[in-house]
């Protein structure tokens, strides 16, 4: 069954074991009909609905890259390497009857820097219609970007029962926003944890085009909140910072392949200043 990711098999399968704890439901999912097409290149004619979709919903606030960045990372496929990196990237988008039922889009990158394989896959953005919630397609949208993770493994030349982690960006709890504090929930009942805020002070590139940076003095990084699912290590109630740090040297090495270096600069500094790699940091309640 793993094989057929491997091999570039295009197709995505409904596997019960790479369910977060909390989504089982997602089992219960009424499969009939769903058409879910895993999108590796710009040329599918069905990248530019998921693109759009995508855009109308992340765009206007920067929190989603240009069509250019993301056709670039489209040609990654199956794994382009990058220094001692590989990154591969997909967007998954189904639909029931050709209609519009979600979208999503993920980043694997393989790192070898602790001195074993290790895969870090970032859940970029997710849009599900209104009637496809609360229905368990979201705990499999949570779930398939695993099978990129061991695709870009395998494209590499590693194991795919390699240490796998699922990062993802999110605001801060706030009350005063619902949206984001039902997404936060949401992450948290399924199993999500957050890195200690607290310890470490993380930060998103400027999306932003280039002349608006310069225009306004230079980049503005946006602060986010890191929410991790560690693979078959769910339960521990801390993570070392060393991998803190290598989960976030790739989020920035994935990032560099679309902005600018003296974009960059800022973040690479504020990731020198992360803790020491044997220091403790806590996993804490998404939502607190």
């Amino acid at each position: 069954m793993l094989s057929s990711v491997a091999n570039g098999d295009k197709s995505i399968e409904f596997l019960p074991a790479d369910l977060a704890r909390g989504d089982g439901k997602s089992l219960a999912l009424d499969r009939g009909g769903l058409q879910i097409a895993r999108i590796q290149n710009s040329r599918n004619p069905l990248f530019d609905i998921g693109y759009e979709k995508l855009w109308g919903e992340f765009g206007a606030q920067h929190e989603m890259e240009s069509r250019e960045v993301i056709e670039q990372r489209l040609a990654w496929h199956p794994a382009k390497r990058s220094g001692d990196c590989w990154m591969r990237y997909e967007m998954f988008l189904v639909r029931r009857q050709g209609r519009f039922a979600a979208v999503r889009d993920q980043t694997a990158i393989v790192t070898c820097r602790s001195g074993t394989p290790h895969a870090v896959v970032h859940l970029s953005h997710i849009l599900i219609d209104p009637a496809w919630r609360r229905t368990g397609l979201a705990g499999w949208l949570r779930a398939w970007p695993i099978q990129t993770g061991r695709a870009c493994l395998a494209a590499a030349g590693f194991p795919m029962t390699s240490p796998m982690t699922l990062v993802l960006e999110m605001e801060s709890p706030d009350a005063a926003f619902e949206k984001a504090m039902i997404r936060l929930k949401a992450y948290e009942k399924a199993g999500f944890k957050k890195v200690d805020p607290s310890v470490v002070s993380y930060f998103q590139p400027d999306f932003r085009p280039p002349d608006e940076i310069d225009a306004s003095g230079g980049p503005r990084p946006l602060p986010f909140d890191l929410l991790v699912r560690r693979i078959e290590r769910e339960d521990a109630p801390f993570v070392k910072a060393g991998e803190v740090r290598e989960v976030v040297d790739c989020l920035y090495r994935m990032y560099g392949e679309g902005c600018r270096e003296k974009d960059m600069e800022g973040l690479w500094r504020r990731l020198e200043e992360y803790q020491g790699a044997e220091a403790k940091i806590a996993l804490v309640s998404p939502s607190r």
